[in-house]
């Protein structure tokens, strides 16, 4: 009888481990999945590794390919944190696409009406540039001139002989085209802020993400007050050399005016190479107008430094004199003229990082 029984209760047994069975090839067709793979070993930590530098590689060269594209869509995403408080205003009122397209379409409008009303002063300037050409280059030949001594020492003839009409073209067309682009890439970016600036702040950990909108919000501040405040500053000083330059009778003054403007975007070394080139020409003129040229724009060195830029810009991007040396250098050195132009408020947006976030946690510990 126990015989029977134990008979009996093996094959239940054995029934209910083939009904297990079958419903386990049922759910799991394939087959049990064996033990995950030990991380720690050394086969997988080295399929890992290679595994990281490729990605690494492959990222990097996606980069250096792109870096072209990569930069305009960098200019752009700046010229849109710098039009944002302004667009933002506009906002309370009107629909955001549609404050975005008139903020652009006005800056846009502005900067085709001042070329259009400097075109023709500005040719016939260009044209009389052109045709007092051989007295200039005579004047550069003579070494009893100061140009002519300035020739011998820097050799600016050969310099000057060294630049051709073609590749000017050239590189005058690559501009527009690449100013056509950040243009169209702007205006995407200003009407899509708010959201772009929210994927940003959500890249970030949930725990930290209120101090990292906090700080990040800072960071557009800055590089906004900054855009802004160098554009109107560069104005000023193309008006302000216009006047002294027309009052002094040095020809060209409206040719020379744009270029000051132009290159006094670009922090310290921009208004240096203006003044240095602007003075060269008012030399042509007389010895006397040339140094009282020279002391014009030592003085507004001065005046913008001190006076204009913490009135308009104020204290927002405010930063060490020897960080915006050397930021304009690195700058200048990794992306040109573009990096240059970045260099100070990029520099102010990270010192205001390094302050809040590592010296704030070293202060703790």
């Amino acid at each position: 009888m126990h015989a029977t029984k134990g008979r009996g209760a093996y094959r239940a047994g054995h029934a209910v481990g083939e009904a297990e069975g079958a419903a386990t090839r049922q759910e799991k067709p394939l087959g049990t999945p064996g033990k995950p793979l030990d991380r720690r070993s050394p086969f997988f930590a080295g399929l890992t590794a290679a595994a990281g530098v490729v990605v690494t590689v492959a990222v990097v060269e996606v980069v250096l390919a792109a870096s072209d594209a990569l930069l305009l869509i960098g200019i752009a995403f700046f010229i849109a944190v710098g039009l944002e408080p302004v667009t933002a205003r506009l906002t309370r009122r009107l629909p955001r696409a549609l404050a975005a397209g008139l903020v652009v379409v006005t800056g846009v409008a502005v900067f085709a009406a001042a070329v259009a009303g400097a075109a023709v002063p500005l040719s016939d300037q260009i044209g009389q540039l052109r045709n007092g050409a051989p007295h200039f280059l005579a004047l550069l030949r003579d070494p009893g001139t100061l140009i002519g001594r300035a020739n011998e020492a820097f050799g600016l003839e050969a310099a000057l002989r060294g630049i051709h009409l073609t590749d000017v073209a050239k590189s005058l067309a690559a501009v527009l085209g690449d100013a056509a682009i950040v243009v169209v890439l702007s205006t995407y970016f200003v009407a899509d802020f708010p959201r772009v600036r929210t994927a940003l702040y959500r890249l970030a950990p949930r725990s930290r993400r209120p101090r990292v909108i906090l700080i990040g919000d800072a960071v557009f501040r800055k590089v906004g007050a900054y855009l802004v405040g160098n554009v109107v500053v560069s104005l000023i000083a193309g008006a302000l050399t216009f006047a002294w330059l027309w009052s002094f009778g040095v020809p060209y003054p409206l040719v020379l005016a744009l270029l000051v403007a132009v290159l006094d975007l670009v922090p310290v070394a921009g208004s240096v190479a203006a003044g240095a080139g602007t003075t060269l020409v008012a030399l042509t003129v007389s010895v006397p107008v040339g140094l009282a040229t020279a002391g014009f724009f030592v003085g507004y060195r001065v005046l913008e430094d001190y006076v204009l830029l913490p009135k308009i810009v104020g204290r927002a991007v405010r930063i060490p004199a020897l960080v915006t040396v050397v930021a304009v250098l690195i700058g200048f050195e990794l992306l040109g003229v573009v990096g240059a132009f970045v260099a100070v408020p990029v520099a102010a947006a990270v010192l205001l990082v390094v302050r809040e976030v590592a010296v704030h946690r070293l202060d703790r510990t």
